[in-house]
């Protein structure tokens, strides 16, 4: 029987579907944000001092992109578990995780207390972090995905996007709290940081126990009745569609690159920068960043809506190709020192953001058959942030500070920017396709417009049912 989406449950269970995983996915990325902002703002000082100002920032920005590391980890381990087992328990087990080292990151000591330990600390958590992150993205978007209709899985799919920027309002709205009202000079240092990491606990339990009364994907219920699990969905995966890992990470490459100038703390340090060219207020900064990432999550859910109008492909076309026309101009307005530019800045970068983000999880979805669907996409996630995301700040921070300049940094993102045009343009649009395992063979062949044999029966599928 065919679980193809028109026939996946009730619209009330798929408002809860939508529900859960925007609210799993906020919570998620809101913990992994809180640290970035964090390392950007104060980390270099508290766990960092010995290395000095600049070599500290450096190393606090690297530590953001050593959880990226382990994020394949984190991918291999739930897409393995996900594709045997069942979406949402991994749902529920990355949550747990990823909140439990927020926590945990709350209560460190720093250097001046515990020496060494405090950043050897420091980064094991964060590493956790990366596990739970990489397990998370694909779990949350198979859910999304697998229970909506064919024609409105894009829209579907832009819900768990959107808990990106979620996470990061919350985040910076978390901080600008903390900087600009509860604790303003000193205290910041000295403990109101340490809030938005305590604050995470509540915000986990909400969404464990969201998470925990959604129903499992009715895509997966059909490969369990069919006892139709892979024995080892990552060997499969890498043995049959190595070629659309790589294809679908290089495509996620430059939205990570781009996103991790303001999710990664590099904007907020560089604005803040008492010895820098723009000394803008933090607090504005933070306020600011809030502002992009509400502009973002538009522009995400914009791109939901498209990529079910004219297409996955199409869509993440147009977004890419305003990104590579707006790096230089975004970095020209940052360098006015102006509030106002600064504002004009991130509303210009989140256009771009958005429309390349938010066709993500139904074009991921739909390039990877049904038995390998949650590694696949998992893995091509991981795989992309670390290409793209995981060391951009530092990056840019080392650009800025070789060439004093950040002409570099506009020029090493549109370098990125261009090779995702080329990765996204090279796949075959599978707009509405059956993703159910009865069809699975058809995702076999032809998900790449240069393999040439054609799909099974997309003469019947490629027709989104009604």
């Amino acid at each position: 029987m065919s679980h193809q989406a028109s026939h996946h449950g009730s619209k009330v269970s798929q408002r809860r579907v939508a529900f859960a995983t925007i609210i799993g996915t906020t919570v998620e990325w809101y913990d992994f944000f809180i640290y970035a902002t964090a390392a950007g703002l104060v980390f270099s000082q508290l766990f960092f001092e010995p290395a000095g100002s600049q070599l500290g920032l450096l190393i606090s920005f690297a530590s953001v992109g050593i959880s990226f590391l382990f994020r394949p980890l984190g991918a291999f381990l739930a897409g393995h578990y996900g594709d045997k087992l069942g979406r949402r328990a991994m749902l529920v087990l990355t949550l747990s995780l990823m909140g439990t080292a927020t926590v945990l990151i709350g209560v460190l000591p720093t250097y001046e207390t515990a020496g060494l330990l405090a950043p050897i600390l420091l980064l094991l958590l964060r590493i956790l972090q990366g596990i739970s992150a990489g397990g998370e993205w694909g779990g949350a978007v198979l859910m999304a995905v697998e229970h909506a209709p064919a024609d409105r899985r894009g829209r579907a799919g832009a819900n768990p996007q959107i808990g990106v920027p979620l996470g990061m309002l919350l985040a910076s709205g978390m901080m600008a709290l903390m900087t600009g009202v509860i604790s303003p000079g000193d205290a910041f240092i000295e403990w109101g940081w340490r809030i938005p990491f305590l604050v995470s606990f509540i915000l986990i339990i909400i969404g464990y126990y969201i998470r925990k009364a959604v129903d499992e994907s009715p895509i997966f219920e059909e490969i369990a009745e069919h006892k139709a699990q892979s024995q080892v969905p990552i060997i499969e995966l890498f043995k049959k569609h190595w070629p659309l890992v790589i294809i679908a990470a290089l495509v996620f490459a430059a939205n990570n690159a781009a996103g991790y100038m303001t999710t990664g703390g590099f904007f907020q340090a560089y604005t803040t920068d008492p010895e820098g060219p723009v000394g803008l207020d933090r607090t504005d900064v933070l306020i600011a960043i809030a502002f992009g990432a509400f502009m973002w999550l538009l522009t995400t859910l914009l791109a939901g809506y498209l990529a079910d109008k004219i297409g996955r492909v199409r869509t993440y076309q147009i977004g890419f190709t305003i990104q590579a026309i707006a790096l230089f101009p975004v970095f020209a307005l940052v360098n006015t020192g102006s509030l106002g530019m600064f504002y004009l800045a991130l509303l210009l970068f989140s256009i771009g953001l958005g429309l390349g983000y938010g066709p993500q999880a139904v074009l991921y979805s739909e390039m990877f058959p049904a038995s390998v669907r949650f590694s696949g996409v998992s893995i091509s996630y991981a795989i992309g942030a670390i290409i793209g995301g995981a060391f951009a700040p530092m990056i840019a921070t080392a650009l800025v500070q070789a060439t004093g300049s950040t002409n570099a940094v506009a020029l090493y993102l549109l370098i990125v920017t261009l090779i995702s045009l080329v990765a996204v343009s090279l796949i075959r649009d599978h707009k509405g396709i059956d993703l159910s395992f009865t069809n699975q063979a058809e995702q076999e062949v032809g998900a790449l417009v240069f393999d040439k044999r054609p799909p099974a029966t997309a003469a019947q599928s490629n027709t989104p049912t009604k």
